[in-house]
């Protein structure tokens, strides 16, 4: 069976790209009906952010992204937090160093910082010069009379080939030449990323790691950490690199996407379409469905396939994202879209604690299919709650045309005598007035329109009429012919 994983660090809220790579890992463990593991990899305390595994845990489950195992959920193969597995660890480290495939590393981040800084004035790339590889026993002894604190680095065989095919690139080489012992714990006793990960991915039993391409670089270590310890190597993927607008690489300073899983539950996204979305960030179906955009959870499941995922970056495309999002509220429950919407309309002031449901529940149902974010309602409707309204240019030409003064004098005069004020009433008003003053199309509605609601554009004029109800449109008819 395959067991994938997703293993953020809690760094801070859940990036679109880590949501993404969870996604993929997701989709590829449930078409192979496998498992999903959620872990945190926490070891870098410096820079853990309080409460960053709580806002993960949500982000994921608003999602809608369920594991099999956890922090939260438990599982066979726990602790599912690193920071709990530090004992675990330990004996792995022990048992290398006892071998020779690691050993006591005594050199100052100083001395390293000038070696660096050496290599870096001929050009060449930093390895560790490997000084302290065959320490003898009588220095080793001296270092730790003197009280110096060392980290422990795992010894790189000599120019080996690490070999292995990526699901996504296909085959790699690297040779360990180009590597240099690498640190696998830190001063403080803690180990870092790449042995923790590999002690953790073997342990639960991980077959296929799918992560970022950021991480294809980490993998030669990896693998060299799996053969020391004669565990079987899982099969690697590396995703694209999620690309700005512009086609560059997405810093998570870049301001010209909204980057945060919360954002947009904030915004009044749907997830199923945030879903949708990061899913075709470097993924694309098949066959008949090559075309198609619109997929729900159990359609990505059934046709995701690792290989068509593309090796090239993938451009965020912010108006592609925000018309999906249009399509899943077109398509929602109204009720649904209203509760989103009651929020927004409170925090702006427009209605309070107590409403009508009902009247709000048609007023919704007028922008639904015009929404790309729920959070739009308040700017959508605003005409609904304000006790005046503003014209713009475009609006003050339209009024300023020569059937407004007959139209709307006629209209107020059938909507005083009218004494049912429902939308079939003030349609059927309309046709009237078109009778009476014998303006009909733009000529008729526009100027109607626009005296009550302020827009030129809009939803059915016969609902919005009735939603904005009959003092209030009397009240903006009357002043622009008074």
């Amino acid at each position: 069976m395959v067991r994938l994983r997703f293993a953020p660090s809690p760094t801070g809220h859940l990036h679109i790209g880590g949501a993404r790579t969870a996604l993929f890992n997701f989709l590829y463990a449930k078409k192979f009906g496998g498992d999903f593991i959620l872990r945190i990899e926490n070891t870098d305390q410096a820079r853990n952010v309080e409460s960053a595994t709580e806002k993960f845990l949500e982000g994921f489950k608003w999602l809608g992204l369920d594991w099999d195992e956890g922090p939260d959920v438990g599982g066979a193969y726990g602790p599912y937090i690193q920071m709990d597995r530090l004992s675990i660890y330990q004996n792995y480290i022990e048992r290398l160093v006892r071998e020779g495939k690691a050993y006591y590393c005594y050199c100052t981040k100083e001395e390293e910082d000038l070696e660096r800084e050496r290599l870096k004035a001929l050009g060449k790339v930093y390895h560790y010069s490997g000084k302290c590889r065959y320490l003898d026993e009588k220095t080793q002894k001296q270092y730790e009379k003197e009280g110096r604190s060392y980290t422990i680095r795992f010894r790189v065989p000599d120019d080996q080939d690490v070999l292995f095919t990526d699901l996504v690139r296909g085959d790699m080489k690297f040779n360990t030449n180009d590597i240099g012992d690498f640190i696998i714990v830190k001063s403080n006793g803690v180990p870092v990323y790449n042995f923790a990960v590999t002690v953790d991915d073997a342990l639960m039993q991980i077959t296929h790691v799918i992560r970022g391409e950021e991480h294809l670089s980490n993998t030669p270590c990896q693998i060299l950490l799996y053969e020391a310890l004669g565990w079987k190597t899982p099969e690697f993927g590396h995703l694209p690199l999620i690309l700005n607008p512009n086609g560059k690489k997405l810093s998570k300073r870049d301001e010209s996407i909204i980057q945060f899983i919360e954002q947009y539950k904030d915004l009044g996204y749907l997830p199923e379409a945030l879903v949708n979305y990061l899913a075709l960030l470097g993924w694309s179906p098949s066959g008949e469905l090559s075309e198609e955009e619109i997929f729900s959870l159990d359609e990505l499941i059934q046709h995701f396939s690792i290989d068509r995922v593309s090796k090239a970056g993938a451009i965020f495309d912010v108006e592609k994202l925000a018309w999906i999002n249009g399509q899943y509220i077109k398509k929602a429950d109204l009720d649904r879209i209203v509760d989103m919407a009651i929020p927004y309309l409170q925090k702006e002031g427009y209605i309070g604690e107590n409403f009508d449901r009902e009247w709000l529940t048609h007023l919704v149902s007028l922008f639904q299919s015009g929404m790309s974010a729920v959070s739009e309602i308040t700017q959508l409707a605003k005409q609904f709650f304000v006790d005046d309204v503003s014209y713009d240019e475009e609006a003050n030409q339209i009024l300023a045309g020569e059937s407004v003064s007959v139209v709307l004098s006629a209209f107020q005069a059938k909507v005083n005598t009218l004494e049912e004020y429902t939308p079939d009433n003030i349609k059927a008003l309309l046709k009237k007035v078109q009778k009476e003053t014998g303006y009909k199309g733009k000529q008729l509605f526009m100027p109607v329109r626009v005296a009550a609601t302020g827009q030129n554009h809009g939803p059915d004029l016969n609902k919005t009429l009735y939603l904005l109800g009959k003092e209030k449109v009397l009240e903006r008819i009357n002043q622009i012919i008074s």
